[in-house]
């Protein structure tokens, strides 16, 4: 028994509350450090207020991938992953920016770096599981269409989230000034509409979207799909140490491409405020407002160019093999981003995002498309959350030391995070050579 083949608009739908996520998720990295920074984070300190999201990922991811390999229900096996991901996102994007409400009971920054943890924390819930979704559903040769597809929802949520702060100032008049120290008003009315957002595309993908039963799957696999009875949350561990090789061998792509991104989330308003409009560290007036509005504009390209990008994947990924299209593609990241050193002005790094929208939408399809032919199909959960491990880790590293390298290693100069993050990128794509992606083979055996 095979698993049949979906038309377009099936993994459209299937994908769709992928937008919602993203659209949170690119709220979150676009503005989490400037309404950290308003509410008093120090910019040697911001990357710590970070930290608590990763380590929440680390722990939570493989405990949620292990219970969806497990989970039957009327409502389907990865289907209450993300919709409990997702109401408790929403939950965090409408309280992040609140914060200050809560000063009765705590410091508004402890609120907001407690809210920036149930939002990332949620939104990982959300995520692996439809990973694991498309791993489930779609055949082995159409999975790298379904991962493309996720990555093109993920540019246009991401495009709408992280430009939703500069419309509503520029396009409908929407205040983006402080008033009395508290946050602005752009930012408190982008955060509602992303939790309501978030919430409409998640029930799309659960109201669209059948998942095949146990017994369905089990004829799918070789390996008997029914769990045992005596298999316990425990399995976890053991189940790092037999990870495929695959597996480990994008461990370190995953790494540095992931210490390359938090980077880029954590310091870019910063740097960009300081190396590009030539403001001072503690400068929190209308040009920083301006800055970071400027820097929701320039995310906002590189996922828009992620998106188009995606739409080609396939077809590269076909025409050189996927392992050389993510490589091309992370180079192209690790360039954008070292590129930013060197920019005049604000308006050339619209540029600098070419390059990174192409790694992006590479780093968002093509491990997940390797690693899934490599994965047992009745530990598909579970391992999609110890990959997440490769993600986190490096997100937590680059959190202890980021802002001690801003102070004492690159001298109050953040744009240099920036660089070394570029150049991270540029390690991970030569890393990408040395994995073996079994599925590429056979596709281009066959070709």
């Amino acid at each position: 028994m095979e698993k049949r083949k979906l038309s377009f608009w099936d993994i459209w739908n299937m994908s769709f509350g992928f937008l919602g996520i993203q659209m949170g998720f690119a709220l979150q990295n676009a503005n989490a450090s400037r309404i950290l920074q308003i509410f008093g984070a120090d910019i040697h300190e911001l990357s710590w207020f970070w930290i608590v999201a990763p380590l929440t990922g680390l722990i939570v991811q493989p405990i949620i991938g292990y219970y969806s390999d497990r989970t039957w229900t009327r409502l389907g096996r990865r289907r209450p992953y993300f919709l409990t991901g997702a109401l408790l996102a929403s939950v965090g994007l409408v309280l992040m920016p609140n914060a200050d409400m809560f000063t009765a009971f705590m410091p508004a920054l402890w609120v907001g770096a407690g809210m920036l943890m149930i939002m990332d924390a949620s939104f990982n819930v959300a995520m692996e599981p439809f990973r694991a979704l498309v791993a489930d559903i779609l055949p082995s040769d159409q999975r790298t269409l379904g991962f493309s597809i996720q990555t093109v929802l993920i540019g246009i949520g991401a495009v709408i989230g992280s430009w939703l702060p500069y419309v509503l100032t520029n396009w409908f008049g929407v205040s983006n000034q402080m008033d009395s120290g508290g946050i602005p008003l752009n930012l408190l009315l982008s955060f509602i509409i992303g939790a309501v957002v978030l919430i409409i595309s998640i029930l799309v993908t659960v109201f669209t979207t059948k998942e095949y039963s146990p017994e369905e799957m089990a004829q799918f696999s070789k390996e008997e799909e029914v769990v045992e009875e005596e298999s316990s949350l425990l399995d976890i561990f053991s189940d790092f140490k037999k990870m495929p090789l695959t597996m480990k061998q994008l461990s370190s792509v995953q790494f540095f491409s992931w210490f390359g991104l938090f980077g880029m989330w954590v310091f870019s308003t910063p740097a960009i405020a300081h190396h590009i409009y030539g403001l001072s560290l503690d400068d929190h007036g209308t040009e920083f407002q301006n800055a970071g509005d400027w820097v929701g504009i320039l995310f906002g390209i590189y996922n828009a160019v992620s998106a188009v990008y995606a739409f080609f994947l396939p077809a590269i990924a076909k025409k050189i093999g996927r392992k050389m299209t993510h490589s091309v593609s992370l180079v192209f990241g690790g360039l954008g981003l070292i590129s930013i050193y060197f920019m005049p002005n604000e308006n050339w790094l619209i540029l600098s995002m070419f390059g990174i929208g192409i790694a992006w939408a590479s780093i968002l399809a093509m491990p997940y498309a390797i690693l899934a032919g490599s994965i047992p199909a009745k530990k598909m959960g579970v391992y999609m959350g110890i990959f997440n491990f490769f993600i986190v880790l490096p997100q937590i590293l680059n959190a202890l030391i980021g802002g001690p390298m801003v102070k004492y290693v690159y001298n109050d100069n953040p744009i240099y995070a920036l660089v070394i993050s570029g150049v991270s990128l540029l390690i991970a794509a030569a890393l990408v050579v040395r994995v073996k992606d079994i599925d590429d083979n056979n596709v281009i055996t066959n070709n």
